[in-house]
């Protein structure tokens, strides 16, 4: 049986009377990368090197032997652990978007190239295949066998022509089918590629990973067609429009976007398989036109979602990064309906806790500050907690 969590000592709403089961292992991580405690309790500058993190906002273990891949999103750069880390603080063995570890800027201070990067945010691997959502050159960089070198360059480039070129929809005011504007998630499912073109407001699937430069997308979702990029849609929010998508998950033929602006998870209880195809349903709002952050209150209660960002399932949980309160929730992935409560819970005591760290404190092994990203392995859950600097690896609860 899951450890239930303390509930908090305060008058609790209706449909918080039942403490929230544990999601992580209640001692906190198994392993902490990227941050550090000084010994004379002063800030840390974060200066690049091996083993330190700026606000990486995502990371994937390929497998639960490795590799690791975090996009290092402050420093401009993805870090590779060739194994799976053992312990704290271990220092990755390879760069990708730097000439060395001890260095940081945009596409490392020149003109962009096959191994640069500006604000990389989404990261999936799967079978061999890497790809990197480089959210600020507008692009998402494919390598078709994992990286074994630093600054190995990219096998294949979307949203752009060729390696060199930025300019968000390729300098254009329209969107495209083989266009992208500030692309933050992307994910890997049975050969399929699908991207969280933010800035469009919309999701893109394409159908099998690309293997030419600038393809264009099979499918579009959150807008009715590939030149479309209005805010949900063009109107009042629904089961179709999008307004901030960043995190992908897909699971048993469903598949999951966390629509960050409108503070709701969209849920297709089956692959959509045509343009602007309406979501089966909404959690964190009480319908599909709610869009206010925890549904209208400051605290936030089992239900309720504060600009969710990333999402995974491991085990029978659908976990969504609650970015906005620090937390991290998880839905019975068999039982997901409208407005759907969640049941478990890790970062909070309770599901009206939305304090940073717990407490407005310090971090520890099982708090979390602004997490980002989140992605499984086995049972093993790999979290972006962007807000504390730091990639946490931490283990279902059993």
């Amino acid at each position: 049986m899951r450890v239930s969590l303390s509930p908090v000592r305060r008058t609790l709403n209706a449909d918080e009377t039942v403490s929230p089961e544990a999601l992580l292992e209640m001692g906190g991580a198994r392993v902490v990368l990227g941050q550090k405690s000084p010994s004379d309790g002063l800030a840390d500058p974060i200066r690049p090197a091996a083993d330190s993190l700026f606000g990486p906002r995502g990371a994937t273990l390929a497998g639960p032997g490795g590799p690791l891949f975090v996009c290092d999103t402050g420093h401009h750069r993805l870090l590779i652990w060739t194994q799976c880390p053992a312990r704290d603080g271990a220092p990755a063995d390879l760069v990708i978007g730097q000439p060395d570890f001890m260095s940081e800027g945009r596409n490392a201070k020149a003109i962009a190239n096959a191994h640069s990067l500006n604000v990389p945010t989404g990261v999936a691997a799967s079978e061999g295949v890497l790809a990197v959502a480089d959210a600020w050159n507008h692009r998402v960089l494919i390598w078709n066998t994992y990286p074994t070198r630093s600054n190995q360059p990219a096998d294949v480039v979307l949203g752009q022509s060729n390696f060199s070129e930025v300019l968000a929809n390729r300098g254009t005011l329209e969107a495209k089918a083989d266009t992208l504007n500030w692309c933050y998630g992307v994910a890997i499912d049975s050969g399929a590629l699908y991207v969280a073109d933010t800035g469009n407001r919309r999701v893109l699937k394409w159908n099998s990973i690309p293997r030419s430069n600038g393809a264009p997308a099979d499918l579009v979702l959150g807008e009715t067609d590939f030149v479309t990029r209005d805010e949900n849609a063009g109107r009042a929010p629904d089961a179709v429009g999008m307004r901030w998508p960043h995190g992908i998950a897909v699971h048993a033929d469903r598949l999951f976007v966390a629509d960050a602006g409108n503070n709701r998870v969209m849920v297709w209880d089956h692959l959509p398989v045509r343009n602007g195809e309406p979501c089966s349903f909404v959690l964190g709002q009480s319908d599909c036109s709610g869009v206010d952050h925890n549904q209208v209150a400051y605290y936030p209660t089992s239900a309720a979602l504060n600009m969710p960002y990333g999402l995974a399932v491991i085990g029978d949980d659908l976990i969504t990064a609650d970015t906005a309160n620090s937390r991290l929730v998880g839905y019975d992935v068999a039982q997901l309906k409208m407005n759907l409560p969640a049941r478990r819970l890790a970062g909070q005591r309770t599901f009206q806790d939305k304090a940073e760290n717990g407490s407005w404190g310090v971090a520890r092994r099982n708090s979390l500050c602004w997490p980002y990203g989140v992605s499984a392995s086995q049972n093993t859950l790999v979290v972006a907690d962007s807000g504390n600097n730091r990639v946490l690896l931490w283990e279902a609860a059993p």
